[in-house]
């Protein structure tokens, strides 16, 4: 028999009630938490249509929920306990708002009754994790709260990231004000963009030379994908994909794939040189990480940006920036340009898969690679946070399909093994492998606990080289002596698995590995336990 849950002005209604109809009308029933005292109030005697799923520590709690958002294409709700849970999320919610994933957090307080004076446990939350936040409420009254957590979800949405209400721990007790929460109960979000100068942009495609795009996380959904895929072909411009995204914005198995685009302004310049047009769709204009002099593009490279994000549309460097829909001006443009031959570059070259080791020499990430290239299902989700194998990485596994590929933008590691976790959750259907570090792994080691205990079949394949392998090689290059960090291989990361409830299983040749993914990655769609894989492997000589 269905619970029954009070109507609004019913007796006994409390500001509780009200929030969880609030998820319920949003579709986002499922809570994300590591729960505090000042959480009590809120979590216990949850209704029976609330799901909840607990992690180890408040980053696993972000990271998991973010890979549930992304998978799942709607907000999640995260609980977060006061201060020092909302400062152990701070970095999973950059993550978060740099890969443009909305979250709805509830944040605790202490309680409103005795806050002036300045308890245990209060909360100086304001400001407290910077301007990740797209946005940031503590209702005035415990009546506000309701309305506020609506607000959020419109925001996250809006906003593309996480959006916080901070709620006194007595507040979910208070009755609930008879009146509906102020904030619509639905958004429409029309295309922003003046679609009445489409005809210029076609102008501009026509007139080219060679044109060539760069497409970003922001055009990784099948719409766009199938869009960008008919305008490259009409074209016949090359596509390379924006360097750090956190997701695939083209086919990497298709023939106008030109590869990844180096992060410096030297290798943007070389891989540029020749064309007289730019197409940049989903990502910046153009993100960078080394420092490099000279000029970002050619200076006789016209750009034209089309983004759904306006602030990634106002800090590039394009001539004209379109905010809109992808897949509508991608499409409208597909119908409109004049055909041109294939791209005059060849689809991208894969590397010749590497020998196996020889008798006493070490695994490196390239074997790994290669049977994940023969191996991986096309629809794998394939989420990476190895830094120092990543070139290598995209060197030779392709993204074949929509959320084929996902990372983290923002650079920060302890995404990956809980976003995994996540993304499992929000897309059981489809097959889910991580590729992680050892140093890595370690930032978020507490969601493989969250991973076994929620049986999510995901493998997670850790390159285990002992070392923060890209720090030792920058550092090397940097001329400036030795680096201070020691190595710490002597970390059992099998041991560490399992003594969180995963199933684990070391690994230390080439026929160890090609039988162990050979039995396990085929049955990575039905799978329903986790299991890590700790790769021992030498590290990689290219990183970048």
């Amino acid at each position: 028999m269905p619970e029954h849950h009070p109507a609004a002005g019913a007796p006994g209604r409390t500001v509780r009630d009200a929030v969880l109809d609030v998820l319920r009308r949003n579709g986002t029933t499922t809570i994300f938490a590591n729960p505090g005292s000042t959480e009590i109030s809120f979590l216990t005697g949850l209704p029976d249509d609330i799901d909840f799923h607990l992690a180890l520590h408040e980053g696993s709690v972000v990271g998991i929920a973010t890979g549930w958002a992304t998978a799942q294409g709607r907000p999640a709700v995260v609980n977060l306990h006061t201060t020092a849970g909302l400062a152990n999320a701070a970095g999973a919610l950059a993550t978060a708002r740099t890969n443009r994933v909305p979250l709805v957090v509830v944040v605790g307080q202490q309680d409103r009754r005795h806050l002036a004076h300045d308890p245990f446990l209060a909360g100086r939350l304001n400001g407290l994790v910077g301007e990740y936040p797209v946005w940031t409420n503590a209702p005035v009254r415990a009546q506000d709260v309701p309305g506020a957590v609506a607000r959020a979800h419109h925001e996250a949405v809006t906003g593309h990231g996480p959006a916080l209400v901070v709620v006194p721990m007595d507040d979910w007790d208070a009755p609930a004000a008879p009146e509906r929460e102020p904030a619509p109960l639905e958004v429409l979000r029309a295309v922003p963009a003046d679609l009445d100068r489409l005809p210029e942009l076609v102008a501009l495609l026509d007139g080219a030379r060679s044109p060539v795009v760069v497409a970003g996380a922001g055009a990784d959904d099948s719409a766009t994908w199938a869009a960008l895929v008919a305008l490259a072909e009409r074209i016949g411009a090359p596509v390379w994909q924006e360097p750090f995204g956190a997701r695939a914005g083209f086919p990497q198995d298709h023939p106008a794939f030109a590869g990844h685009l180096p992060p410096g302004r030297a290798g943007v310049r070389e891989a540029l040189d020749g064309h007289d047009l730019l197409l940049v769709v989903g990502a910046p204009v153009l993100r960078q990480y080394p420092w490099e002099p000279g000029e970002l593009v050619p200076s006789d490279l016209r750009v034209l940006h089309v983004t759904p994000y306006p602030d990634e549309a106002h800090n590039g460097v394009a001539d004209l920036a379109v905010i809109a829909d992808p897949a509508a001006v991608c499409g409208d443009l597909a119908d409109r340009v004049r055909p041109r031959p294939a791209p005059r570059r060849p689809a991208t070259e894969r590397p010749a898969p590497v020998a196996p080791p020889a008798a006493g020499e070490p695994l490196r990430p390239a074997h790994v690679f290669d049977l994940l290239t023969t191996l991986l299902p096309s629809d794998a989700i394939l989420l990476e946070e190895s830094p120092s194998s990543r070139p290598e990485l995209q060197r030779r596994v392709q993204a074949r399909e929509p959320l084929g590929f996902v990372s983290a933008a923002a650079g920060g590691l302890g995404f990956g093994l809980p976003a995994t976790v996540g993304l499992k959750l929000g897309a059981p259907r489809r097959p889910v492998v991580a590729v992680l570090g050892d140093g890595s792994a370690l930032y978020g080691i507490q969601a493989l606990w969250s991973a076994a205990h929620y049986r999510v079949g995901a493998v997670f394949l850790v390159m285990a080289n002992g070392s923060y392998a890209i720090m030792d090689r920058l550092a090397e290059r940097s001329g400036r002596g030795k680096a201070p960090w020691p190595s710490f291989g002597e970390v059992a990361l099998r041991a560490v698995a399992e003594g969180l409830g995963c199933s684990a299983v070391r690994v230390r040749t080439h026929d160890e590995l090609t039988s162990l993914l050979g039995e396990v990655l085929p049955t990575l769609a039905t799978r329903e336990d986790p299991l890590l894989v700790d790769i021992e492997v030498a590290a990689d000589p290219h990183y970048g």
